[in-house]
């Protein structure tokens, strides 16, 4: 078996959510180029890590094929992104786990690389990826031994992964406005834009 290029991290790829802004169709399985969201995500970071978790909240069957193994969130309803987080953060074996959006095809194996790369530099510390004035907490990279303190930011009600993040003394790692892999095509209209253009501002 070939070693991941990641050592000692996971990666978690968010696909749980309940996609409003696409008429309340599931993104990660919404075609783009003639193949899923999910399947983009998944050809770039399969050979980085030993577990590839996906967490969804339907269409198990179909995420499967994408996953070392399927995670849920603990409540229904779809309550967000913190909740698949810590679902992640349950089911991690490894030191680190790196979070990712469903809906951002064009993300690159360099770009990953830098999060890694920088991420093992504080390694007590959760990452953030920043563009610009903005935090991006959904390409992130979590110590697992922080699981406990978010799950008692989320039990406290905090449901915002950048303020939990932020207080638990996240490190940025800075990329230009308007980098084209940060590109989230989860709206009908940024889908049809991003099939002539990939330079959409993050």
């Amino acid at each position: 078996m070939i070693a991941p290029a990641f050592s000692s991290c996971s990666i978690l790829l968010l696909a749980g959510g309940r996609g409003q802004r696409m008429g309340g169709q599931d993104k990660g399985l919404i075609n783009w180029q003639g193949r899923p969201l999910i399947e983009w995500l998944h050809d770039v970071v399969r050979p980085l890590t030993d577990e590839l978790l996906v967490s969804c909240n339907r269409n198990q069957s179909r995420y499967a094929m994408y996953a070392d193994r399927l995670i849920a969130d603990e409540v229904e309803g779809f309550p967000g992104p913190l909740a698949g987080i810590c679902a992640g953060l349950a089911a991690a074996h490894n030191r680190w786990m790196l979070v990712l959006p469903c809906d951002t095809p064009l993300i690159d194996r360099p770009l990953l690389q830098s999060l890694y790369s920088t991420a093992t530099e504080t390694p007590d510390r959760p990452l953030m990826l920043r563009c610009g004035d903005h935090w991006e907490p959904l390409f992130s990279i979590i110590p697992t031994n922080l699981r406990g303190q978010i799950e008692a930011c989320w039990h406290g009600g905090e449901r915002s992964p950048q303020r939990v993040l932020l207080q638990l003394g996240a490190v940025e790692l800075g990329i230009q406005p308007g980098d084209p892999r940060l590109a989230n095509l989860n709206t009908p209209a940024l889908l049809e834009m991003a099939k002539a253009s990939t330079g959409t501002s993050c």
